[in-house]
């Protein structure tokens, strides 16, 4: 079953943490790590570019074809992605995956070798980031997502965001929209657009045309691979698609930043600007709200539940696999009942890791075997109820005799382990140990936390060879910054017993 109720109202918070490395922000409800966002000045989020790309190789056995758009790999395009390749929206399935998302489920009309040929031209869209060794998937359904609707210039329809349930809230909306809209191309309207006037709407919409039509017209004149256009970054994507009444503040810890965001919020989210705060406070930011201990407890495999049970978390390249267990709880009463209590808590459990991880795909949960159907529904219910939370567009199988739940979960980017994770050096790669990039990082935070408490003017930092050398090579500029804000010198010292993970400030 889907995905499609109105997730219950809670209290947020956006809490947006910068340094010259990088750039993180969080969703708190009501005061717990509910979605966490990364990007570095290296590594740049893709999803949502638009590429001229030029077709390097038609594959009919696997209907799809490689596009060159610019990057280290070949981008994956497949036919039902190729515009006149399929029915985008047959059956009314327009626009509600995670509220501008365009579905997946196309089905194709043409082949792929009668769509494509080596060496055409094409106007591409980023879909998926590229993931491990397969490279990024890209489609010719364009869309352009703004803060109210999101416009679609290849598809001539209007469609609502299923997470508005209110039905004549959803007829105005499509009436409005219909009414408004001029020329080709249609329209999602997302769900925060409950309430909204046709002046808020018709601006909206007709930038957005205007935004296309320029990326048309740079589409017809550069040469490929090129780029043509690029997202947001991430903090203002994040407060365009984030933000909601709920969101009580938005709390940034850079002036630079926090200007920053006051001029978009005043030009996009104007209701949002009384939310925006700067943080002040000596101690980082996402030490003060709790953050770092709970990303870091997102990258352990075994997650324990409050009763003495716990929860176990394997990704494979095909799948996640979830294992629960009753640990140490022995209940109060009989063997069902303790079973019962595990699977509830593990169940909310659950479903909070899967988001808070960013975990997609295909996800085998294996409750513990309950003996009475009247237990199993119960658990069903609890964790269906509990993805009303998540915006990820989730698909749910009833729990079965043996206590398994089948279901998938919306993927665009990397999970979070994978993203702040590498492959272990120390075990040929079966395991993971977090990257110099995040170690770097982190070695840079614990420098401006304990700043005060450093008496001279030098700091020595003694870590692992591998991660002195790549803050040495790749984050000089970081560091140099850094000893500037702090005014000490920093100096990196070599230790060869120190795990990659290991590091220690000498003062």
């Amino acid at each position: 079953m889907e995905n499609t109720s109105q997730a219950p109202t809670t209290e947020q918070e956006i809490i947006i943490g910068v340094t010259p490395q990088e750039t993180r922000v969080a969703l708190m409800e009501n005061k717990v790590l509910s979605e966490i966002y990364f990007e570095t000045a290296r590594e740049k989020r893709i999803v949502g570019s638009i590429y001229k790309g030029r077709v390097t190789r038609v594959l009919p056995g696997m209907q799809a074809a490689f596009v060159d758009i610019g990057l280290e790999k070949a981008a994956f395009l497949y036919v039902s992605d190729v515009e006149g390749g399929s029915r985008p929206f047959a059956n009314g399935e327009m626009g509600d995956g995670d509220d501008h998302e365009i579905p997946d489920r196309r089905r194709p009309t043409a082949s792929i070798d009668d769509l494509l040929t080596e060496g055409q031209e094409v106007l591409v869209q980023v879909a998926k980031e590229p993931l491990g060794r397969k490279g990024a998937r890209i489609t010719q359904h364009i869309s352009l997502p703004g803060r109210n609707v999101v416009y679609l210039p290849t598809v001539d329809h209007v469609g609502v965001s299923r997470r508005i349930e209110d039905e004549a809230e959803r007829a105005r909306l499509r009436e409005l929209v219909e009414e408004l809209r001029t020329g080709t191309g249609g329209f999602i309207v997302r769900t925060v657009s409950v309430g909204c006037g046709p002046g808020e709407l018709k601006n909206e919409m007709e930038f957005l045309v205007r935004m296309w039509d320029e990326i048309s017209r740079k589409g017809k004149t550069l040469v490929p691979p090129n780029l043509l256009h690029a997202d947001l970054d991430l903090i203002s994507r994040s407060i365009r698609d984030l933000y909601t009444p709920a969101v009580r503040k938005i709390v940034v810890d850079s002036p630079e930043t926090y200007k920053r965001t006051l001029e978009f919020v005043e030009t996009f989210v104007p209701e949002a600007k009384q939310a925006v705060e700067l943080y002040a406070r000596p101690e980082p930011i996402f030490d003060f709200y709790g953050i770092e201990i709970e990303i870091s407890r997102a990258l352990e495999k075994r997650v324990w539940l409050k009763s003495g049970g716990y929860i176990v978390i394997e990704m494979t390249e095909a799948l996640t696999a979830i294992d629960v267990n009753t640990g140490s709880f022995v209940g109060k009463r009989n063997l069902e009942e303790t079973i019962l209590k595990t699977n509830l808590e593990a169940a909310r459990e659950i479903a909070y890791q899967l988001r808070l991880r960013n975990i997609g795909g295909i996800i085998i949960i294996d409750f513990i075997d309950m003996e009475e159907e009247a237990n199993r529904l119960k658990v069903f219910e609890t964790f269906r109820i509990e993805f009303q939370k998540d915006r990820a567009r989730t698909n749910l199988l009833q729990i079965s005799s043996l206590g398994l739940v089948e279901m998938t979960r919306k993927r665009v980017g990397e999970s979070l382990g994978r993203a702040l994770s590498e492959p272990c050096p120390y075990c040929e790669g079966k395991g993971l140990v977090r990257s110099k990039s995040t170690m770097a990082s982190e070695v840079f935070r614990e420098i401006r936390r304990r700043r005060r408490q450093i008496p001279g003017d030098e700091v020595v930092v003694e870590a692992n060879k591998e991660v002195v050398r790549f803050i040495c090579e790749d984050e000089r500029t970081g560091l140099e910054v850094l000893e500037q804000s702090i005014g000490k010198h920093v100096t990196l010292r070599v230790r060869e017993d120190f795990h990659q993970e290991e590091y220690e400030l000498v003062y």
